[in-house]
């Protein structure tokens, strides 16, 4: 379908986002954080932490050289911690083993840390101008209602029909335009909700505006994860936060112990002698958070917990956090919200 991409391509320039900060040259430094930092997050919330990542590491070898901690301090609040301790990596990896400078390949760019397949191309494309698809949330929203694929795109079997169609589609001028401008028509008129249909290049062959199943691709349903999360205070209302694990969510920062959900308070009580040698009075069950990651949603449901004495040393790994640190301590978001509503209530 030729048309398609040149529908794409005259669409973005007239109407596709030119001005962006990492738009302003075609610095792959620039793309590539700017890449990273969009995953699973939105434009206007990446352009500030952007503008300060940057001014903070100029360049890669600046990013290289400085400590994890300082990384991670700056991407605080930005959420997917794991792209930042990635970013770090690669910076590493590209400065110790590249001369500090990037590969041109997006074959070779989707082997560095936190990159992968559809990140790598979109900066081959954008910064080297090579011919490579994307496939990123926006754009599997656009092929998906164009197309007629139904089913959920973080499968195997749908991503392959995805990927194939974003093979196929691939123009052979004008790439850095026509990749730019996929992922600006899925972020501003192919929107998750309300689709602005009326504006759209592509509405004229849309298999999902014909057929009038625009809400049902692509099938939106994620798994869900249940979790308790205890909020352990003490009587000058600090709370016990432990260290996440490296890897997975909210690798390396501070959050709140966590536990199955349908623990009862005297198992959880026990749980937690257990775990920390701590004895607890549960005092209070919150309103449950939902936070949807890119694979399935975390459902938590925290609970307010006293410390009433202990069995035996206190866990080393805990911290006591003071409400007065709520807003510097290197804590997910969701988790920050939560104490800085408590330490309202329940806390003060």
């Amino acid at each position: 379908m030729p048309d398609f991409s040149a529908r794409i391509i005259a669409w973005q320039r007239a109407h596709g986002r030119h001005h962006l900060p990492w738009q302003r040259s075609n610095d792959v430094y620039l793309i590539w954080l700017s890449e990273i930092m969009l995953q699973q997050t939105q434009v206007a919330t990446v352009i500030p932490y952007f503008e300060r990542f940057i001014e903070r590491f100029p360049n890669v070898r600046s990013l290289a050289a400085a400590p994890i901690e300082t990384v991670m301090q700056q991407w605080a609040g930005l959420g997917y911690y794991s792209r930042a301790r990635n970013l770090h990596r690669c910076a590493q990896q590209i400065v110790d083993h590249q001369q500090g400078e990037f590969p041109q390949s997006a074959d070779a760019l989707a082997q560095l840390p936190g990159i992968g397949r559809s990140t790598g191309a979109a900066i081959a494309a954008l910064a080297f101008g090579e011919r490579a698809a994307i496939l990123e949330g926006n754009v599997k929203r656009v092929l998906a209602r164009h197309f007629g694929v139904y089913g959920y795109p973080g499968s195997a079997p749908v991503a392959r029909v995805l990927w194939q169609c974003a093979e196929a589609l691939l123009p052979t001028q004008q790439i850095g335009a026509y990749t730019q401008g996929l992922m600006d028509l899925g972020a501003t008129v192919c929107t998750r909700n309300r689709p602005l249909c009326g504006q759209c290049p592509l509405a004229g062959t849309c298999v999902a505006r014909r057929e009038q199943t625009i809400d049902a691709r692509p099938f939106k349903q994620k798994p869900v994860r249940a979790a308790t999360l205890l909020v352990i205070r003490e009587a000058s209302g600090a709370v016990l936060l432990e260290p996440r694990r490296p890897a997975g969510i909210w690798g390396g920062l501070l959050s709140l112990p966590e536990f199955d959900a349908e623990l009862t308070d005297p198992a959880l009580s026990s749980a937690v002698q257990d775990r920390y040698g701590l004895r607890i009075t549960v005092e209070d069950t919150l309103r449950e958070i939902r936070h949807e990651f890119t694979h399935y949603v975390y459902v938590m449901r925290p609970r307010v917990a006293r410390v009433i004495g202990a069995v035996r040393s206190a866990d080393s790994s805990l911290r006591v956090i003071s409400q007065s640190e709520f807003e510097t301590a290197p804590l997910p978001s969701p988790i920050r919200r939560l104490l800085r509503q408590l330490s309202c209530t329940q806390l003060a």
